[in-house]
């Protein structure tokens, strides 16, 4: 096949003006990126380009919240609004709790605003409902994990990240910032820009 007709038959791309042009060639990582992406496969880390609205995505956070056997299969962005509206069952919580390495129990409590006696009584009733705003902060905070797995390489060093102060977050610690709105955006845009390599 000619150069011509390679381009011909490349996929195609929409510009801004809606033209449609040859898709070009993907985004590289700079050098550091690369050097952490081969050190996550040496440590067998299957890394997800996803993002979030698509299913690898949904699956991250659903695995931490328990799976399917306690939060049901989603598959879209608004079967999880569904399911948050509803309210996560408290077994989603402790699931979550269960699957972390480093950050200690009254740390997920502050984050997610409960007390560490909620918390722990929650635990003796994983059928109930958490409200829908322990609810989404459940979510958000699998959320976040999930995200910060991906841009780092594994789960234990997205956990560390999350409790050292971070340059690009005014030397705030990451889970201290996920109790308001505003900071969890802070943190979510940091992690963007980690993915890229804009911070290394």
């Amino acid at each position: 096949m000619t150069e011509r007709q390679h381009s011909e038959h490349a996929p195609k791309r929409r510009s801004k003006g809606g033209k449609a042009r040859a898709a070009g060639p993907p985004l590289k990582r700079s050098v550091a990126g690369q050097r952490m992406w081969q050190r996550g496969k040496r440590r067998g880390v299957v890394f997800s380009a996803s993002t979030p609205g698509t299913g690898a995505y949904l699956v991250d956070v659903s695995t931490l919240l328990g799976g399917v056997t306690v939060v049901g299969s989603i598959e879209s962005d608004l079967e999880a609004h569904e399911l948050l509206h509803r309210g996560l069952p408290r077994g989603a919580l402790s699931s979550l709790i269960e699957k972390l390495h480093a950050i200690p129990d009254i740390e997920v409590s502050e984050a997610i605003g409960m007390s560490l006696r909620t918390l722990q009584r929650h635990k003796s009733t994983p059928d109930q409902l958490l409200d829908v705003q322990q609810s989404g902060r459940t979510w958000k905070f699998a959320e976040v994990l999930a995200k910060a797995a991906r841009a780092l390489g594994s789960q234990d060093e997205a956990e560390q990240w999350l409790k050292r102060p971070a340059i690009g977050l005014d030397q705030q610690r990451p889970i201290d910032l996920l109790t308001t709105p505003a900071g969890v955006k802070l943190v979510e845009d940091y992690l963007g820009r980690l993915e890229y390599d804009v911070y290394t």
